[in-house]
């Protein structure tokens, strides 16, 4: 329940698919963002006599001037699903998408070609980052390797399954859950952390296409004996469409201390034991960097993993500049 002297919301379930369909074009904008394109046609991809699938939608998402990505987007319901009936649908969606991927790349293009707004600002895109058209930013982005990327928009995610995603792909699948309210006077309240809200936060200074590096808040005891003793960090929570882009891992050491002091180059980034989190491993023991102590702006000590770049750590004066 969500309560105030004014209402009271109460959790409003979605009876089908449909009804989460409709609230995510209801919330598009604040979900995902100026700059990713949520597209919800329904077209068939794959090839004949193969696998066939139809996705719910595509995202395109064009935060990273380097980098632009195509997501396929699944609509599920816990209550009405199986693990591994998702587990499954994802997995035939990546087989379908890398067996026709000229398809795939006309479906979008149709669907961009329908809606005006959209159309112009990938032309803008491409325009302002060395792509020649719409066409040619399409074919970049899905005929380069590893092109494959998942987005799960569901009502309830468990760790259960959030684990299952982790362990059974070696694509990246983002998830995004989202809940429905109603009040007494039957206005509708959601709920959901807009995709990719961490690194939202941490682009305000730092541009997406320099980062390199996850900061990671660790007490003294911890700092000893596993970043320093055991040249790794673990039960670390990632997104994983940007573990590509994490070379390096940086220690901020809480309180006396307040500051980063360390920074080591990632050799590898994989699930750790059976659970939803991940353990870096370094490359060599962690080097110690001046330090990066808490600026004006208090709230910049981070709470959980945030993401900048090494080279913007070691120019830095004070966390305000890091974040």
């Amino acid at each position: 329940m969500l309560w105030n002297k004014e209402e009271r919301y109460t959790h409003l379930p979605y009876e089908n698919e449909a009804e989460l369909e409709s609230a995510v074009n209801e919330v598009k904008s604040q979900l995902f963002g100026s700059k990713r394109i949520y597209l919800d046609d329904k077209k068939k991809i794959g090839k004949r006599g193969k696998t066939n699938n139809l996705p719910d939608g595509y995202l395109i998402d064009l935060t990273n001037q380097k980098d632009p990505k195509v997501f396929v987007v699944e609509n599920d319901l816990t209550s009405h699903q199986h693990l591994k009936h998702i587990a499954v649908q994802i997995l035939e969606f990546s087989l379908s998408f890398e067996a026709s991927k000229v398809k795939v790349k006309n479906v979008i293009k149709e669907m961009l070609q329908k809606r005006q707004v959209e159309w112009r600002k990938c032309e803008l895109f491409a325009k302002e980052n060395g792509f020649e058209n719409v066409d040619y930013l399409l074919e970049s982005i899905i005929h380069k390797p590893d092109s494959f990327n998942a987005l799960l928009i569901i009502d309830e995610l468990g760790e259960e399954l959030e684990t299952v995603l982790i362990s059974r792909f070696r694509f990246p699948v983002e998830t995004v859950t989202l809940k429905r309210f109603k009040s007494d006077k039957g206005d509708i309240l959601y709920d959901f952390e807009p995709f990719l809200n961490d690194l939202s936060e941490d682009t305000e200074k730092v541009n997406i296409t320099d980062i390199d590096t996850i900061v990671v808040p660790a007490r003294e005891d911890g700092f000893n004996e596993v970043f320093i003793g055991e040249d790794c960090w673990y039960a670390i929570r990632l997104n994983s469409s940007m573990i590509p882009m994490i070379k390096y891992i940086a220690a901020y050491q809480v309180a006396p201390i307040s500051a980063i002091t360390h920074i080591a180059e990632v050799k590898s980034i994989d699930q750790y034991k059976d659970t939803n989190k991940y353990i870096l491993t370094f490359t060599d023991p962690a080097e110690k960097v001046k330090k990066v102590s808490i600026g004006k702006i208090k709230g910049k000590a981070p709470q959980s993993p945030r993401y900048s770049s090494k080279e913007r750590i070691l120019k830095a004066k004070s966390l305000d500049e890091v974040f």
